[in-house]
């Protein structure tokens, strides 16, 4: 029986040895992006030939990418979150035990070639590719005296590659009490080497020691690396025993990232579904401060009052409090007219990110329909009136906003 023609990849020229230089880390996560929707693409079809494609992707990463700038860290970021994205595909593959045996081999060697760690997440979870106990316990033996003997020398660093893989393949095997003897070992303590001793005793039933060994970390004078994957494993534990609030101001709130101010509010609401809303947004502009900066989370959440005390804060930006102010002049006309104010007020006194004339007059247009809205017109310029005299010094702003008021008078008696 003719054997069937092994799938051609379209990703493998663009990941060929040196493709790309200094400056492509750009282009290198378009790249990674295209390899992932082409896999994923596969693995609906064909979940076997799509878990070789990632082991494929994973041996040219390294080789491909070494002569990248990835000092930002843009780059580290997207080979992370690529590799995170394609694990399942090579975890549950339905591949038999000589099938993943090779493909441990081809992925252990990657690993031990990788210059910067790229392949991180596959050793994290080499123990659960693995699948098979003899595939575990193979790889866990496989380096396990040579890494006593290294992480016991206290008095020399050496890095041995496969350090993490092997944890992996302990934890998944039950070889616990040989992990957090290993472990024991190591001068250092660092999450990305802890987190297996601390799952290890959670999977033993040793909720308490497990939480003591993670939180420890976090009670480190120096900020831990993955200080948010630590405090999640912590509140996970709290959430689980029943004690949702510990875990909310222990962990939750401290701890709580997003790429904005929204997103933290909305990822709290989301893992504590029962606690009031409003409390948690309240609760995080107690705990991180930058008042200001939290207006849009608090305007979209539609706690409008919260909004306008958010609004008057030094560090609320006048751009976006401009932006609130023309998005909601018709809907919500009392809350826009406040916010254009508060914005002229921080024009005014030289705040925001390269502030024009120009604002000024957008905010003043603004307020006008919202006062007209309102049938507030008056008392609108009677405000404008009364920031005018109360600004501190001359300069640009000023004279727009007084020309604006002027403009306004004129336009009143034209009328």
């Amino acid at each position: 029986m003719a054997k069937a023609a092994a799938h051609k990849w379209a990703f493998k020229p663009g990941m060929r040895a040196g493709a790309y230089s200094w400056r492509s880390s750009s282009k290198a996560i378009e790249r990674l992006k295209s390899a992932s929707s082409e896999i994923r693409a596969v693995a609906r079809v064909d979940p076997v030939t799509a878990a070789e494609g990632v082991i494929a992707l994973a041996e040219r990463i390294w080789r491909a990418f070494e002569h990248i700038d990835s000092s930002s860290g843009a780059l580290g970021n997207a080979v992370r979150r690529t590799l995170e994205g394609l694990l399942p595909v090579l975890i549950d593959a339905p591949a038999d035990e000589k099938t993943r045996a090779k493909w441990l081999e081809q992925l252990r060697e990657a690993i031990e070639d990788d210059g910067v760690d790229y392949l991180a997440p596959i050793a994290d979870r080499f123990g659960q590719i693995a699948a098979y106990p003899a595939l575990m316990s193979l790889h866990a033996d496989r380096d396990l005296e040579m890494i006593e003997a290294a992480w016991s020398d206290h008095m020399h660093f050496i890095h041995v590659p496969t350090g993490t893989l092997t944890l992996s393949c302990l934890l998944e095997s039950g070889r616990y009490d040989e992990l957090l003897e290993l472990l024991e070992r190591k001068r250092t303590r660092l999450w990305f080497d802890e987190k297996f001793g601390a799952e290890a005793l959670l999977r033993q039933g040793r909720e308490d020691d497990a939480l003591a060994r993670a939180e420890a970390l976090l009670l480190d004078q120096r900020r831990q690396w993955g200080h948010v994957e630590i405090a999640a494993f912590c509140e996970r534990i709290l959430v689980s025993q029943g004690r949702e609030e510990e875990a909310y101001r222990r962990f939750g709130l401290p701890s709580v990232s997003g790429n904005t101010y929204l997103a933290m509010w909305r990822d709290l609401v989301k893992r504590y579904p029962d606690l009031d809303a409003r409390r948690i947004l309240e609760d995080l502009i107690d705990t991180h401060g930058s008042k200001g900066k939290w207006f849009a989370a608090a305007k979209t959440a539609r706690f409008l009052d919260i909004a306008l005390d958010c609004a008057a804060h030094h560090d609320a930006a006048p751009a976006t409090l401009i932006r609130a102010s023309r998005d909601l002049k018709l809907k919500e006309p009392g809350f826009a007219m406040a916010v254009a104010l508060q914005a002229i007020r921080h024009l005014l006194e030289g705040r925001g990110y390269e502030p024009s004339p120009i604002d000024i007059d957008d905010a003043v247009e603004h307020l006008m329909v919202a006062a007209a809205r309102l049938d507030e017109v008056d008392q609108a310029r009677q405000a404008l009136q009364r920031i005018a005299g109360t600004a501190l010094s001359a300069g640009l702003m000023v004279e727009r906003l007084a020309w604006n008021i002027a403009a306004l008078s004129e336009a009143d008696r034209e009328g």
